[in-house]
């Protein structure tokens, strides 16, 4: 075991590639789980987003992931999959968009170009509400219940960017530049969680 380990270690080191062992903590130095984290770095080109669209679904009255992250540039689809119609739109700065009355797959996906914060709502059910975090990087995450994350990326000088739905400012991103090596990292945010509630559906309407 410890002979299989020093060779992970070696071949990071000679390859310059670590896993960042890295860990978000509350205001009162508890652990955040469901945050975003990436990592840009300093000299890092333009983001290539992979081909494949992403998924951002409806199912059971309900955005899922209730989180999705994306690189700049990414394309979304919003596929229904339930029986009832869902109106899919976001007023957010980063995407502004609507998807009227629709049932199983909207025509085609959606390019989200810009860096950002997109909430997003339904016109017909009113406590659906989503989020896509559209980032800079392709070295992205969401944390644990234990507020943990491990990212790859090559050893050097990153910012480190964090995100959570429960900030009082949902269009607010903290950062911090940090070097990746070989000691974990650990990044206390400054503002306040919100406590994030769950909204009981509604499974009388017709829509």
């Amino acid at each position: 075991m410890i002979k299989s380990l020093l060779c992970v270690f070696l071949l990071s080191v000679s390859t310059g590639v670590f896993a960042a062992n890295i860990t978000i903590k509350n205001a009162n130095n508890g652990p955040l789980p469901n945050a975003v984290v990436w990592l840009t770095a300093g000299d890092s080109s333009s983001v290539i987003p992979p081909e494949a669209p992403y998924a951002m679904t409806q199912q059971n009255r309900e955005f899922k992931p209730r989180i999705l992250v994306v690189p700049q540039n990414a394309k979304v689809e919003f596929p229904n999959a339930d029986s009832i119609m869902h109106h899919v739109y976001s007023f957010s700065k980063a995407k502004t968009f609507e998807l009227k009355l629709y049932k199983e797959h909207p025509k085609a996906p959606i390019t989200f170009e810009q860096t950002g914060v997109v909430e997003l709502g339904c016109n017909i059910h009113d406590w659906m509400l989503g989020y896509i975090v559209v980032v800079d990087s392709t070295i992205f995450a969401i944390t644990d219940e234990n507020g943990h994350v491990d990212l790859n990326a090559n050893a050097g000088e990153y910012t480190l960017s964090v995100w959570h739905s429960g900030f009082s400012d949902i269009s607010k991103i903290e950062s911090q530049t940090i070097t990746v090596a070989t000691n974990p990292i650990t990044y206390k945010v400054k503002q306040e969680i919100a406590e994030q509630i769950d909204f009981a559906t509604d499974e009388f309407d017709d829509y």
